[in-house]
């Protein structure tokens, strides 16, 4: 066996079961006995961030300060590597109109990702399908139908895509409407210096409690593609992909 490894797992914000998520990366996490993990809420401690070996971040409206998105960027240009998932890259405002903005008032850090959160249709069913660029990270994953946010971003930097999706149409309540017929990202690669950020959209979950205060009693639990093996299977490969094993 190696030697230690650190991980530093971000996982907090709005509107998403935290807790669910955080758990289930928890013991990917542990399937590994080097990996030691330091759990945090946001991206404030950037003592903790230089002793990580590398990120996993899974957040919603989590927004750095700009000492804090200029410490990110720095992480990733020195040759550490930073697994992003789901709302990382958004940020979002509920505007009295009862539309949703989406702005860009991080843009260091959604560089830094590759990619800014614009808006999602209503959960339905959808296709992510491999766009032929040849990895470890999608080696023998075939198209896949995926009941989750199919999230429509602003690419920000050059991007390496591997598994993308394809919608036209209105997303919802968003400002950013209409949409006419593209493909969006759904797993690719950021890099940046010497390291890389790997970004996965996927990965919705909600529980009953989780819409507060703007609504007291969620209806349905949702779960996204966590029901799905093959996404506990890009999640496995994307950890290996953040340790250096990929």
């Amino acid at each position: 066996m190696e030697g230690r490894l650190n991980c530093l797992l971000v996982a907090g914000g709005k509107w998403h079961d935290i807790d669910f998520a955080r758990l289930e990366l928890l013991k990917l996490l542990a399937e590994d006995q080097r990996v030691r993990v330091r759990v945090l809420e946001d991206y404030s401690n950037l003592a903790a961030l230089e002793q990580a070996d590398f990120l996993v971040s899974y957040t919603c409206d989590v927004t750095p300060s700009l000492a804090e998105q200029e410490a990110l960027r720095r992480y990733v240009q020195g040759g550490r590597r930073w697994l992003a998932l789901h709302g990382t890259n958004s940020i979002l405002r509920f505007m009295e109109d009862d539309t949703i903005d989406t702005p860009n008032w991080a843009p260091v850090f959604m560089d830094t990702l590759g990619s800014i959160f614009q808006a999602h249709p209503p959960i339905a069913s959808y296709r992510v399908e491999p766009t032929g660029v040849k990895h470890p990270l999608v080696e023998s994953i075939e198209a896949f139908d995926v009941e989750d946010e199919q999230y429509l971003v602003e690419v920000t930097a050059p991007i390496q895509v591997l598994l993308d999706t394809e919608f036209e149409g209105q997303a919802g309540r968003f400002r950013a409407n209409p949409w006419k017929r593209l493909r969006h990202p759904v797993l690719y690669l950021r890099n940046l210096g010497e390291g890389a950020v790997c970004y996965l959209t996927l990965g919705h979950c909600r529980g009953h409690f989780d819409l507060q205060p703007l609504m007291d009693f969620y209806p349905k639990v949702e779960r996204g593609a966590w029901e799905l093996p093959v996404f506990y299977e890009l999640l496995r490969r994307g950890l290996r992909w953040a340790k250096g094993e990929l």
